[in-house]
């Protein structure tokens, strides 16, 4: 089972994944992330940090990163039986970069464009928890300290991602992430164990 945590910046995603990691799910449970720490999420790290990087390469980047992270991490411990936890995925990027390329003069709809490019080879999540907050909240939590912490990006990210549930809405669990933190990995924690 692929079990993907997915929201703006700022929404908990990675306390969500810190606490389902310390909790024990009582299964083998490989736990991991995207970007990752390979030298592809090392290129995608840089990318981030250039306010100039060319949007259409830096989605290449990304999916690099998400192919190896597949072939590396994902599918080896899902072929093993572990149960796989992921903060971020292939979602992230959808949203993301569907909405860094929106002013892209070739793409009519640059969401429908980076899923296309997946959609052959990807591994899609079984369960994906989506913490829900409005965009001014994750942008005063993250800091506002790159390209994509700003609100008015996060709104184009949020409006992606809920495109993406109204498209797929068995597959993702919305969880409200402006309650105390301490309710929102209780809630994420109860999501994954009736799952599993």
């Amino acid at each position: 089972m692929l079990v993907t945590l997915e929201g703006i910046d700022g929404s908990g995603k990675t306390s969500a994944w810190e606490a389902l990691r310390d909790a024990g799910l009582g299964v083998e449970t490989t736990f991991t992330r995207e970007p990752t720490e390979s030298w592809y999420g090392e290129a995608v790290a840089r990318s981030i940090a250039d306010d100039d990087a060319d949007p259409l390469a830096e989605l290449f980047l990304y999916t690099a990163d998400h192919a190896d992270h597949l072939s590396r991490v994902v599918r080896p411990a899902l072929d093993r039986g572990d149960v796989v936890i992921s903060d971020r995925y292939a979602d992230s990027r959808y949203a993301y970069q569907g909405a860094t390329l929106s002013d892209h003069p070739e793409l009519d709809d640059p969401l429908a464009f980076v899923r296309e490019i997946h959609d052959p080879w990807t591994r899609p999540p079984d369960l994906t928890i989506y913490l829900d907050v409005s965009p001014a909240v994750g942008a005063e939590r993250a800091g506002a300290t790159n390209k994509f912490e700003q609100t008015d990006y996060l709104r184009s990210v949020a409006a992606n991602y809920e495109r993406l549930i109204e498209t797929e809405p068995d597959r993702f669990v919305r969880i409200d992430a402006e309650r105390p933190p301490d309710t929102v990995r209780q809630d994420v924690l109860e999501t994954v164990r009736e799952r599993l």
